[in-house]
């Protein structure tokens, strides 16, 4: 019965001068989520109408949600504009919907086409009579009613819906630039970047994978994990960055206290990640960090912490609770892969006393008893670099201890 979609752009109709150029870059995005699907499109420039040409509309929208910038959907049916014919489509969206079952409505009308000489309100009333004569379990309430049936009178006919389903809001990608996310394996920070693309930013991933001190198993996690995140992206392609950490993990765990030790790690992490950062021409880190959860995430640790560079960092999660973090984790389908029981080089050696305020200048001191700078350059010139989509078949677990191993 439903023959259109209608896709809401949201917060990008407030984009001023920059509207057409949002509005663009977010049908752009459509097409290529939409591509293997022999549908047509009416571009306007507050909205978008999808003829979805018998394919199925759960199948549509389901992709549709996955598009950043895009507010909401709603499934259209479309008639002449006559009265009988668009009550007549109505019912039978009204008994679709209810199954016949008591219910409270209203009909509310857009009437775009001004020519037509009934208000939006005398064509609701209108509407709602013949609606009424047929289905006898429907009660009026214009205030807070179960059901409302929209119905737009645009020049072209009336178009009639039901639900509005909701999109993911933010802005298309690239609109927002291009930034670098640390992605541990955890449950943090693949949400921490789905922030980052909803947000409109393209965005590289960096996994810092310790193989052998840490097991295979926690690399291959996180390409499971972009694999996901993917399915968000520009043609749905992400590029994930394997920085091997191995040598600098070790230099750590033998030179730095224990309490100090993942103050350090993460300063080192971040250290590279800056170099990783400029060198791809990104403005921005994120990380999932979210405050006060563990040691290594208090104010004053991230302070010591994001101490070691001078770039943006940004923490998308710092407010969340981590029941809300599972609960975006679940939505978009990282949460089952993150919980596979293993660990990544922030977690494999955890401290049994890390210390929760780290003065910035011992730590300084700390680091200043180490040849850093030589490992820091080698492991970025080291990393590998893949380039992920949803059909990735890349496997590490083939017996290698290490992913240079498993990668050659």
């Amino acid at each position: 019965m439903n023959e259109l979609i209608l896709v809401r752009y949201g917060d990008l109709l407030l984009k001023g001068r920059n509207l057409k150029l949002f509005v663009r870059t977010a049908n752009e995005r459509i097409k290529e989520k939409l591509a293997s699907f022999p549908v047509r499109y009416d571009f306007r420039h507050d909205r978008a109408y999808i003829d979805i040409n018998q394919v199925s509309a759960d199948e549509i929208i389901c992709r549709l949600q996955k598009v950043p910038g895009l507010y909401s959907f709603s499934l259209l049916s479309h008639c002449e504009i006559d009265y009988d014919q668009i009550a007549e489509l109505a019912i039978g969206l009204i008994q679709e919907k209810t199954g016949g079952k008591t219910t409270t409505f209203k009909v509310e009308t857009k009437r775009a086409d001004k020519t037509i000489p009934e208000t939006s309100m005398e064509i609701s009333q209108i509407v709602a009579k013949k609606i009424l004569r047929s289905l006898h379990f429907l009660i009026v309430d214009v205030h807070t009613p179960e059901l409302t049936l929209m119905i737009e009178v645009r020049k072209d006919g009336a178009y009639l819906f039901i639900d509005q389903l909701m999109g993911l809001g933010g802005f298309p990608i690239p609109m927002s630039g291009k930034a670098v996310s640390l992605l541990s394996g955890g449950i943090d920070s693949p949400v921490a970047t789905f922030c980052a693309l909803k947000k409109g930013i393209e965005v590289d991933c960096i996994h810092f994978e310790s193989t052998p001190l840490t097991p295979i198993e926690s690399a291959q996690k996180t390409i499971d994990l972009v694999k996901v995140l993917a399915n968000y992206s520009i043609n749905e392609t992400m590029r994930l960055h394997l920085v091997p950490f191995v040598g600098i993990h070790q230099l750590i765990l033998e030179k730095v206290p224990e309490a100090y030790q993942i103050t350090i790690m993460r300063r080192m992490m971040l250290r590279i990640a800056d170099m990783i950062r400029k060198k791809n021409k990104a403005t921005a880190i994120f990380t999932g960090d979210s405050i006060g959860q563990v040691a290594s995430q208090t104010l004053e640790s991230l302070a010591t912490i994001q101490h070691a560079i001078t770039g943006l960092v940004i923490r998308p999660l710092a407010n969340f609770d981590k029941l809300e973090i599972m609960s975006i984790a679940k939505k978009i389908g990282t949460l089952e892969i993150s919980n596979r029981p293993f660990n990544d080089c922030c977690s494999v050696y955890v401290p049994k006393n890390p210390v929760i305020r780290p003065d910035t200048l011992t730590a300084i001191q700390m680091e200043a008893i180490m040849e850093t700078k030589a490992l820091l350059e080698k492991a970025v010139s080291e990393t590998i670099v893949l380039d992920i989509t949803p059909k990735t078949t890349i496997t590490l677990l083939n017996g290698a201890l290490t992913v240079s191993e498993a990668m050659e």
